[in-house]
């Protein structure tokens, strides 16, 4: 099982360079975890591509309706002062934003199981170099 962040999902969603490297990643990861607010990362990101020129109205629904799809088949780790802490620690720890410092807390939290994702699917260097210091290994290997 992997922990996905959005920066990865993106591409799964809109056309993009990365496209087919996370699309054979995500060939192999039937069951795949992501943070609470990760819709809402994708859904600005969509918004963002739009604002752009890159997507027009019916590439942004085609996209959100992708993502409402993935959504109905991932793993999602609930917020709560846990997670809240871990996030708040990890700031100190590594240079993240916010909502990275979320996605990274998340991930090391996994699930409620206990079961924590070994691999990071991300593309985003930043939040790649503060998973990898936290034990994970990263995919896909090359951003």
């Amino acid at each position: 099982m992997r922990f996905w962040d959005a920066s990865a999902l993106v591409p799964l969603l809109v056309q993009q360079s990365a496209t087919d490297s996370v699309q054979a990643i995500r060939a192999g990861d039937p069951a795949f975890v992501v943070w609470w607010g990760t819709v809402v990362e994708c859904d600005s990101a969509i918004a963002r591509l739009k604002r752009m020129g890159v997507l027009d109205d019916a590439g942004a629904r085609r996209a959100r309706a992708s993502l409402d799809g993935l959504a109905e088949t991932w793993i999602q780790v609930e917020p709560g002062d846990t997670i809240r802490s871990s996030a708040r620690g990890l700031l100190a720890k590594h240079e993240l934003t916010s909502g990275d410092a979320f996605q990274l807390a998340a991930a090391l939290h996994g699930l409620s199981s206990g079961d924590r994702p070994l691999e990071f699917v991300c593309l985003d260097q930043r939040l790649r170099q503060g998973a990898e210091r936290e034990g994970f290994a990263l995919l896909p290997a090359a951003v």
